[in-house]
């Protein structure tokens, strides 16, 4: 079983694709399926990452929007035929660079108390 530091890192490691692939634009991103599909991916991974944290760390941390980030996990995995592409942009563009900072300041936090 993967423990709470895990799973906030693999939020990271989910984050870094999106931003590489993000910098080539919304317009790369509507003309090419695979980057839809990786993005979808890695979204999926992050809400699946957030779903399993411990409830401790959810509440330690209440400033992420974990509820939002599992609800998106859930419509991504399960209402696959009514995935609206402009909210996964808006998701990659506006939300995910405040969410890296934060589960970023979150591992640090860790490393500090230790």
């Amino acid at each position: 079983m993967r423990n709470d530091r895990e799973k906030l890192q693999d939020i990271l490691e989910a984050i870094d694709p999106l931003d590489r692939y993000a910098t080539q634009g919304r317009q790369a991103f509507e003309q090419n399926e695979l980057i839809q599909v990786w993005f979808i991916q890695n979204l999926q991974i992050i809400g699946e990452a957030s779903r399993f944290l411990s409830s401790s760390i959810r509440s330690r941390y209440s400033d992420v929007p974990w509820s939002e980030i599992i609800g998106m996990r859930n419509i991504l995995t399960h209402n696959y035929f009514e995935i609206d592409l402009d909210i996964v942009w808006q998701a990659v563009e506006r939300n995910l660079p405040n969410l890296k900072l934060k589960i970023e300041a979150i591992l640090q936090t860790w490393e500090t108390e230790e």
